[in-house]
């Protein structure tokens, strides 16, 4: 009996053994990188940022000012950028490069302007790196609808198929996101000069593909030319999507939060024919900005989305698997995030919101 109960502890002992080696193993895999965050510039109330191929960067603030920031980090203002309304949460919004920048020098560029609220516009321009100027301006697509007192959307991604995503908001009126008639709380599927594109799937709203959104702030492909949507609820109930042309997201009807008063708003189960998020957030992280990672620089990260975090103040990871997604990692930023990009070169920069924010170059501290 005793040469039982020794051999017993023995075998208790070894698989406890392995459970330790495998718990250890599972802690390193899945253990965060401890992050630094560098200063590069400061901005006043910025909005949006892209990497250019030199290492610089443009930057939008919502006022009216696109900015260049060089590699070492010298801000300068870009000239030639069009009349906005700064007003509340409007103003000048995304800018991105065209695909065939280095060959082109094209930009694109969203910002509200017009009497009642403004209307949200889609633009393109030469930008003159030398004389620090947007030439040829030109409004490609212009919402034929004016008002509202909330977020534009104003998100732009360039397809692998050259066309041009936009979203467009419902600026917190919530019932023409389900107007397909009205741009306002969809995602628009555009030809590079602004036309809607063909095959889109509503012929009574040519240039609508998808609707049903709130404030789909932020707007990536992956890897595999899915697009991926981020938008922030009422109260509660963020969410990311996988969108699809021809899916209404439900809102206003449907929501995983509930109204600023309190009220409640049915949830997506009760909707089956509405697409559910595949990540909701309550309570809200309040996204902003977002980009499909694949550099080098972070390689355990590559084919995650990043998402910037207002209201949580943090930056997101969230790690796609086929058709689904999960929040894996979180890190707390000490400021409001407003956009987060990658350059060419695989690093990672936060856009911090606010009067005195700041341009932000990620690095490990763990290499």
């Amino acid at each position: 009996m005793q040469r039982k109960t020794v051999a017993g502890i023995a075998a208790l002992l070894a698989v406890a053994g392995v459970f330790a080696i495998l718990l250890g193993t599972y802690a390193k895999v899945t253990a965060q990188p401890r992050l630094r965050l560098e200063p590069v510039a400061s901005f006043n109330f910025p909005w949006a940022m892209t990497a250019l191929p030199d290492g610089g960067f443009l930057v939008t603030e919502r006022a009216g000012r696109l900015a260049h920031v060089s590699a070492a980090g010298n801000v300068r203002d870009v000239s030639g950028v069009p009349p906005v309304q700064a007003e509340g949460q409007v103003g000048l919004h995304d800018i991105v490069l065209a695909p065939d920048y280095a060959q082109t020098s094209l930009v694109y560029l969203t910002w509200v302007d017009g009497p009642d609220g403004g209307a949200l516009h889609l633009g393109r321009a030469r930008f003159d790196q030398a004389g620090l100027a947007l030439e040829n301006l030109e409004v490609l697509w212009r919402a034929s609808v004016f008002g509202g007192g909330g977020h534009p959307g104003a998100m732009i991604a360039l397809a692998p198929d050259g066309h041009i995503f936009l979203t467009s908001g419902d600026r917190q009126l919530g019932a023409p996101a389900q107007v397909l008639a009205d741009s306002r709380g969809k995602i628009l599927r555009l030809t590079t000069d602004g036309a809607p594109a063909a095959g889109n799937p509503f012929p009574q709203a040519p240039e609508v593909w998808s609707y049903g959104h709130r404030n789909p702030y932020g707007l990536v492909f992956d890897g595999q030319n899915r697009l991926w949507s981020h938008e922030m609820g009422p109260r509660g109930g963020d969410e990311l999507n996988l969108i699809e042309g021809g899916r209404n997201y439900g809102w206003p009807l449907v929501s995983e939060g509930s109204e600023y008063s309190g009220g409640s708003i049915p949830v997506h189960a009760t909707r089956p024919e509405m697409t559910p998020p595949l990540i909701e957030w309550s309570p809200v992280i309040a996204p902003a900005g977002m980009v499909h990672y694949d550099g080098a620089v972070f390689p355990e990260w590559q084919g995650s989305l990043l998402i910037g975090g207002l209201a949580s103040e943090a930056l997101v990871r969230v790690e796609i698997d086929g058709d689904t997604a999960h929040e894996a990692e979180r890190w707390e930023a000490g400021n409001r995030i407003r956009d987060v990009i990658a350059d060419n070169r695989g690093n990672v920069y936060l856009l911090e919101d606010g009067g005195e924010a700041r341009l932000l170059r990620l690095s490990s501290t763990d290499r």
